[in-house]
């Protein structure tokens, strides 16, 4: 999901992403002696760091009479905020960049980026995601309202049931504002996940669309709340040794089996924490960006280090933390979208391949949400009286040097024909667990099926590059017993 990139990080990762430089057996459990950790063993004091919460809470007015802000919210013109694993991220001897108006983690001194992703893999790996936006939406009309700003079927959407959609254009265009993942929690609740980085724009989306919804004749009885968790902590847990890893610390298992919570499912349950204490009710949804089994954690934001170091505990054989260079790496062998980069406003959900996360039962020109009409229509072929579309998503295998976003795709080389440029590299870098390089991008309709044979224009040079099937790995995701 995220928005887009700070310069800074964009060359950051485009670094990290290279090829492994290391055995991927050498991802072993090294202490990190850190200037944090050097100066309490100097001093004779315990080996466990002691982490300040790092989050600053400021309350503000609020920016609309049914929009409840619990903390004050980043802004582009904002100094960079921390989440509360900041100081841990310190401790296990990060390197910060900035990332959606946050310092982030792309990597961490134990494993180089590519160590990191193969670990990811093998074993498990958590990742702060605290920078995403957290959101609540509640009241009579909190479906009806969604359903109108995104193609979900949310009205039919189970308690504790998850599904991946998109914010759409209001001007009837089918464009994508951001992407997301909508969870109800009950009759009238709805937990909604949004990107840190498009933050300023999607508060302001919807804060428009609410009130304008709220404000419509004969609404007076649905109206709809959001209330933003600003400061509330966000971890993934991701790999297949993640449902092991959680099911140590949860306080009773009996309440809560994990094999029967399957991918896109959620539920509240109280984690063991260090010391005998139990943390508050945390919300657990099955799924993540990795393709891998695993789950995201939302946790009130003075207990997130502690449920972090209760997670850690089951030893740096089984977990260690990730960043955002081994998160990108990892969501691109998933096949999965990064906002800014491979979806945008001018996007619809059928060019980006997204057309699965329309239900049948919303399929049709009339079905209520912006943009219908052109979406619709473009779910049916040209030959079957529909419009189609003029581009595609594809994944690609480039020989060669990677091919990163920006790369010009064209028709293969041929004598005595110019080279046709037919689309563009959205995403790339090359992958650890392959080893090769791999990109995504938009592709003219006709040359989006799998085997065939384009050029791609890797600093002003044709490379030989294959569309292929996404994801480039099996996922892995947790969907009952075979």
């Amino acid at each position: 999901m995220q928005c887009s990139r700070s310069t800074s990080l964009a060359k950051t990762l485009r670094g990290a992403c290279r090829s492994p430089s290391h055995p991927a057996r050498r991802y072993a459990s090294r202490a990190i002696a850190t200037p944090a950790l050097q100066q309490q063993c100097s001093a004779g004091q315990s080996h466990r760091p002691i982490y300040q919460h790092a989050s600053t809470i400021r309350p503000r007015q609020h920016t609309h009479p049914l929009i409840q802000v619990r903390h004050a919210s980043s802004s582009s013109s904002e100094p960079l905020q921390k989440t509360p694993l900041y100081d841990l991220h310190l401790a296990h001897g990060a390197k910060m960049v900035p990332f959606g108006g946050f310092y982030m983690p792309v990597q961490y001194a134990s494993l180089s980026v590519s160590q990191s992703h193969l670990f990811t893999r093998e074993h498990a790996s958590l990742f702060d995601v605290s920078h995403m936006v957290q959101r609540l939406f509640s009241g009579p009309g909190a479906a009806q309202f969604l359903q109108r700003i995104t193609p979900s079927g949310v009205e039919s959407l189970a308690e504790h049931r998850s599904t991946l959609s998109c914010l759409l254009q209001s001007d009837g265009s089918g464009g994508i504002v951001d992407d997301t993942i909508v969870t109800r929690l009950k009759e009238g609740k709805f937990y909604v996940v949004t990107n840190a980085a498009c933050r300023d724009k999607d508060n302001a989306y919807l804060e428009t669309e609410m009130a304008k919804w709220n404000q419509e004749a004969g609404h007076e009885h649905l109206q709809v709340k959001e209330e933003r968790l600003d400061g509330q902590g966000l971890v993934a847990l991701q790999g297949p040794e993640s449902e092991g890893i959680l099911a140590q610390v949860l306080a009773d298992e009996s309440t809560l089996h994990l094999k029967k919570l399957l991918f896109g499912q959620s539920a509240y349950a109280k984690l063991k924490l260090r010391g005998m204490q139990l943390s508050s009710p945390v919300l657990i949804s099955r799924g993540g960006y990795t393709g891998e089994d695993g789950f995201e954690i939302s946790i009130p934001g003075d207990e997130t280090v502690d449920v972090t170091e209760a997670l850690l505990a089951a030893g740096p054989e089984k977990v260690q933390l990730a960043g955002l260079g081994a998160r990108d790496s990892l969501r691109l062998e998933a096949g999965m979208c990064l906002y800014g980069h491979d979806l945008d406003d001018s996007t619809t959900p059928v060019e980006a391949g997204l057309s699965w996360i329309i239900p049948k039962e919303r399929r049709s020109v009339d079905a209520g949400f912006y943009g219908a009409d052109v979406i619709a229509k473009q779910l049916v072929a040209k030959s079957k009286g529909g419009t189609g579309v003029e581009r595609r998503r594809v994944g690609l295998i480039v020989e060669g040097a990677p091919a990163r976003e920006g790369a010009e795709i064209v028709s293969r080389a041929e004598e005595g024909k110019e080279p046709v440029k037919l689309g563009i590299v959205t995403s790339g870098c090359p992958s650890p667990s392959l080893s090769k390089n791999i990109s995504m991008g938009y592709i003219r309709d006709g040359f989006h099926k799998a085997g065939t044979e384009v050029d791609v224009l890797v600093r002003g040079r044709p490379r030989k590059a294959v569309v292929a099937k996404m994801p480039f790995v099996p996922t892995r995701y947790w969907k009952g017993e075979a």
